[in-house]
């Protein structure tokens, strides 16, 4: 795993995050982008008091497959949240539309069909360096900013 600065991260400071079980779904396409993010909202969970034990990360091949893991992730019971981490980059054909079209609509079925806050955590940059800069560049780690979006949706469904 790479080294993340959380230096800007405000911690949320919740009292039982430890007991938090959380499912990070993370495409191995672009990898050089998503495990990044992927290092980043681990370290943040980590920094917050999950145990990391109760962090489980699923690889799958690209963005597209995101959905139908997070659902499955979802449909188990067994998380508070999952965070879906992929990362498309704009190319010269329509796929970079529908693809990420497809992963927003089914990210936001996980959320409105379960029980389980599911976090959408999709690059959709029009460059690799535009990617970069935001999973760890001058942009900051989006992944870090998806982890605090899991804990927060986690502790809003506790206080219900």
């Amino acid at each position: 795993m790479a080294t993340v600065n959380l230096s800007d991260y405000k911690p949320l400071q919740l009292n039982d995050a430890g007991s938090f079980r959380i499912g990070i779904v993370v495409s191995e396409w672009n990898d050089f982008v998503t495990y990044n993010l992927r290092d980043g909202a681990v370290e943040v969970l980590k920094a917050e008091g999950v145990d990391p034990e109760n962090i489980k990360i699923f690889k799958v091949p690209g963005a597209f497959e995101l959905n139908y893991a997070s659902m499955q992730l979802c449909k188990e019971g067994v998380f508070d949240a999952v965070i879906a981490i992929g990362c498309v980059i704009r190319g010269e054909t329509p796929h970079f539309d529908y693809v990420c079209s497809a992963v927003a609509q089914g990210i936001k079925d996980c959320n409105i069909l379960t029980d389980v806050p599911t976090i959408f955590c999709l690059l959709t940059d029009d460059t690799k360096e535009q990617s970069v800069a935001r999973s760890g560049g001058i942009h900051g780690n989006k992944g870090v900013e998806a982890a605090a979006t899991a804990l927060q949706m986690i502790n809003f469904k506790k206080n219900l």
